[in-house]
């Protein structure tokens, strides 16, 4: 994985990012798990975690994407 440092910092990001934007909508939590961890296998460190790309955001999915992060999060405790 190509790696690049953020100006002005010493935090080194991955040049490839993970988007979240259909969690909670189009996928369902335990894939945005699978998902998660191949991205980290990979090497990937930055996600993404907008909503709104092409998938109108709703009331009843509104914050899904950051609570399946954080449901991962949680699962790997990193």
């Amino acid at each position: 994985m190509k790696y690049t440092t953020l100006p002005n910092t010493n935090i080194k990001v991955s040049k490839i990012c993970l988007g979240s934007m259909t969690w909670g909508n189009q996928n369902t939590e335990a894939e945005g798990h699978l998902q998660l961890d191949y991205a980290l296998d990979q090497g990937v460190n930055f996600i993404d975690t907008a909503e709104l790309y092409p998938v109108p955001a709703t009331a009843e999915t509104s914050g899904r994407t950051s609570e399946i992060i954080g449901t991962w999060l949680k699962k790997i405790r990193k």
